[in-house]
């Protein structure tokens, strides 16, 4: 594969995963991630290709949109700066880089950075969140 092309796959396929991640499409963003994958964020840790997508309804709930400011591209890795709107109510808007790692055209890992301060209220009201794939401590 030529770099162009490897760089037209990586966009691709990052593109689909966070086109429809936003559209709440949970089968079509976990069908661009890898059987082997990682997720990390400021509040989720997954190892799971669904599980960090859990809870996913209540977060695009409160989503007015998403503006996306870069995009970035390389053969192997993308990073998405963007930022996530949400309703009044809520009052937050979240900037957030989004980090891709890839492998054969799936997504390996992706670490979203973002600062949680302002959600920390909502998470504590919402209870804790864990990976079902993971073990108990």
């Amino acid at each position: 594969m030529t770099t162009a092309s490897a760089i037209q796959t990586t966009r691709r396929t990052v593109r689909a995963y966070h086109e429809a991640r936003f559209r709440g499409d949970v089968t079509t963003a976990a069908a661009q991630i890898s059987e082997s994958f990682g997720f990390r964020s400021p509040f989720i840790t997954s190892d799971s290709q669904t599980g960090h997508l859990d809870g996913l309804d209540g977060l695009l709930g409160i989503v007015t949109r998403v503006e996306l400011i870069s995009e970035l591209y390389g053969e192997t890795e993308a990073t998405l700066i963007y930022d996530v709107h949400t309703a009044p109510a809520v009052g937050i808007t979240q900037h957030t880089a989004e980090h891709f790692r890839l492998h054969n055209g799936r997504i390996t890992s992706i670490r979203l950075i973002f600062d949680s301060a302002p959600w920390q209220a909502i998470m504590s009201a919402a209870g804790p969140t864990r990976d079902e794939h993971a073990p108990l401590a």
